[in-house]
């Protein structure tokens, strides 16, 4: 089998997706709620990827220092879309990962889904683990199924891992601050909560670090369809942002000294929007998956919602 075309999904999450407007919703404002977009969201598609009408959800709140409650909105707002079958692994410490219970929970799960936090965490809890492993197994093998990560949890997907950085000092060198990650998608480096919070600039130097990446700027509530380990679709409601450093010339980035302006010459950016499609391999936008279809012929067939059964 190709390790470059997994046959499972990630669907990474900028953060902040809708969960349900009647989650907590204030008395006094009660008509102004309303499930609509929730029903047409980012969650929504997480379930519908998985072909299934109730499938087996298992929500991993590692990353969150609130685990509960975090735990409890989802199970929540997976309820609110008819998802019965939702459960929460409670993994807090390494040791937690090869409880032989969370293993079973994991092969017979649908979907993964992790929440936000520290990106950090998530690989220091579950690299080098039989979970991971089993985890990786699966989506590298099995068709349909769903790694989702929010915030954090979309962050840690990538093998090159943004762990933090600084936005006011976006641009000059040291801002962004790397590790690694997960390692289920070798070919990017993904930043979270990107056009809200301003974090242009750590991207770039990422990407400026690590020119062979594709940079992946999330929006909030906002998200990417990964298939194949290389299409990208835009979910949600906000933008995506694609920088690409393959084309680029000068770029002090590597060498210089901690606090140095940047200077990188010709890198490249794109702005997807809802339904927008990237070729990662390609490094190609295409406003949608017809575009992208009529270019690469039945390959393009990736790019398809299974019918829920």
């Amino acid at each position: 089998m190709d390790a470059l075309k997994p046959l499972g999904k990630l669907i990474a999450v900028g953060g902040n997706e809708d969960k349900g407007t009647y989650a907590n919703p204030n008395p006094r404002r009660r008509k102004k709620y309303y499930l609509n977009f929730f029903e047409l969201g980012i969650l929504k598609r997480v379930v519908l990827e998985s072909g299934k009408a109730d499938p087996r959800i298992e929500v991993v709140t590692t990353a969150s220092m609130i685990p509960e409650e975090v735990g409890a909105i989802y199970v929540s707002s997976f309820g609110m879309l008819n998802c019965l079958n939702v459960g929460v692994l409670d993994i807090r410490v390494p040791a937690d990962t090869d409880q032989p219970e969370y293993l079973q929970r994991l092969a017979a799960a649908d979907i993964i889904m992790f929440s936000g936090g520290d990106q950090s965490r998530l690989k220091e809890m579950f690299g080098g683990t039989r979970f991971l492993e089993l985890l990786t197994t699966r989506y590298q093998q099995e068709p349909n199924f769903v790694i989702a990560g929010t915030s954090a949890g979309a962050m840690a997907m990538s093998q090159i891992m943004i762990r933090g950085g600084s936005v006011p000092e976006a641009l000059m060198k040291g801002a962004v601050k790397m590790g690694t990650g997960l390692a289920l998608i070798q070919n990017v480096v993904i930043d979270s909560h990107f056009v809200k919070r301003g974090r242009f600039g750590r991207l770039i130097e990422a990407v400026g670090l690590h020119p062979r990446l594709i940079g992946i700027g999330l929006g909030e509530d906002t998200g990417v369809l990964i298939r194949e380990g290389n299409l990208i679709e835009t979910i949600g409601s906000n933008l995506v942002i694609i920088i690409d450093g393959h084309n680029i010339r000068h770029n002090n980035t590597p060498g210089a000294a901690k606090g140095t302006a940047l200077s990188i010459e010709n890198m490249t950016m794109h702005v997807l929007a809802k339904g927008n499609v990237y070729d990662i391999r390609e490094r190609k936008f295409f406003v949608d998956k017809r575009t992208h279809d009529e270019a690469f012929g039945p390959t393009a067939a990736a790019i398809t919602t299974p019918a829920v059964s």
